[in-house]
């Protein structure tokens, strides 16, 4: 991977307006002393002190996941009374997305600190999520009716839909869908906040149960507690950060679908449109990426970001990762956490390759810390049933 391009040699590169100053995550795993609430809290509070910042200096609140009325009942507790809130619900990508409308929001004047926060339970309260326990048994919309009376079971049907077709189009096999497991779980033993760190191995995964084929038990992440903090502010800002702020270079966003039958190629995704937009800004290509930050909810979804980001032909995605690519070592670290298979997925997982990301770019990984140490970061967090995709790119100045 090379260094960033985009810019004529001896000129310097356009000075970043926006940065990411603090990052945290909550108590994860199985949180059986604190609410959703005060979970987000204790993130929040720790990413503002890496910011060099306090509760009173956040003017903008973006939520997803949390009770009715998102922000409103966050901003409450946390004290917080906000000029500028969103709650979109954009599914487990929602916080790449929420990047990029804080950058408009600041730029808007609307306001100067946003915090990016999250926090779930689902594993302690046995639920998926709130939204997903008391959702109606009949279809909610006219397309449902083709899903619903058939038992497609949410979301891991579509998933296994889309698994399925790209077996069928491109020849990956289960082996290569293995090997993203065995990827992410190579990572995760050198994460001490990892839920899964045992040694594993393609044989391992192709041996788990059969949940909804052709995905197994192992190619599905587990449901576990946690909540995590983002910091996104201005360059003023950025000066007093008690720790080295990551530039935020390149931003995007598409959706494309939410049932499967009205997505003429389901193995093509919203990344192809996002992705294109955040390079764009950036002034990058897929090339000049240091590490990778894919969502993997399922061991098709990093599969498909890989190919739809530019890294590898269409089809080639289970290829790369079966040649450990993406393993320590490898050309193209990804999922350096441990990902949503083995670090940790408390109902959506895109607030934590954001913080991994950060923490990669300023050599805070610990053992797991990508060497040299990289420069630029590409995340790509999806949302809903492979409908939403918003891609960032960070650098370290």
């Amino acid at each position: 991977m090379g260094p960033m391009t985009g810019h004529p040699e001896g000129e310097p590169s356009k000075v970043p307006e926006f940065y990411i100053t603090g990052v945290a995550e909550s108590p994860l795993g199985h949180v059986a002393d604190q609410s959703e609430p005060s979970m987000a809290a204790l993130a929040a509070m720790e990413a503002l002190e890496e910011a060099g910042l306090t509760r009173a200096d956040v003017d903008g609140l973006f939520v997803n996941y949390m009770g009715e009325e998102g922000s409103v009942q966050v901003g409450e507790y946390l004290g917080v009374e906000p000029r500028h809130a969103d709650s979109s619900d954009l599914g487990g990508g929602s916080w790449e997305g929420f990047v990029g409308h804080a950058m408009a929001a600041i730029a808007a004047g609307q306001c100067e600190v946003a915090l990016l926060v999250y926090a779930s339970r689902q594993r302690s309260l046995r639920s998926r999520s709130r939204k997903h326990a008391t959702a109606p048994a009949l279809p909610g919309s006219i397309a449902a009716q083709f899903d619903v009376p058939a038992g497609l079971p949410l979301p891991i049907g579509h998933f296994a839909l889309i698994t399925a077709r790209h077996m069928y189009e491109y020849g990956t096999s289960e082996e290569q869908l293995a090997s993203v497991t065995v990827t992410g779980r190579e990572w995760a033993r050198m994460n001490p906040k990892a839920w899964r760190r045992a040694p594993l191995t393609v044989q391992d995964v192709m041996a788990s149960d059969r949940v909804c084929g052709p995905l197994k038990k192992l190619d599905c992440c587990p449901i576990t507690d946690g909540g995590g903090a983002v910091i996104v502010t201005t360059a003023d800002r950025a000066r007093r950060a008690g720790r080295p702020p990551v530039a935020i270079r390149g931003w995007g966003e598409s959706h494309t679908h939410w049932h499967p039958h009205q997505r003429r190629d389901l193995t093509t995704t919203a990344a192809v449109a996002s992705g294109r937009a955040a390079y764009e800004m950036a002034g990058i290509g897929p090339e000049d990426v240091d590490i990778f930050q894919p969502y993997d909810a399922f061991t098709i979804t990093p599969i498909l970001q890989l190919e739809d980001l530019g890294f590898c032909q269409k089809g080639m995605g289970g290829e790369m990762f079966a040649q450990g690519h993406m393993k320590p070592g490898g050309r193209l670290p990804a999922m350096t956490s441990g990902g949503g298979l083995s670090y940790t997925h408390p109902g959506a997982f895109g607030i934590f390759l954001l913080i991994e990301a950060v923490r990669q770019l300023r050599g805070d990984a610990g053992e797991r810390q990508v060497a040299p140490k990289p420069r630029t970061a590409l995340v790509n967090g999806i949302g809903g049933l492979l409908s939403y995709s918003s891609t960032v790119v960070l650098t370290d100045d």
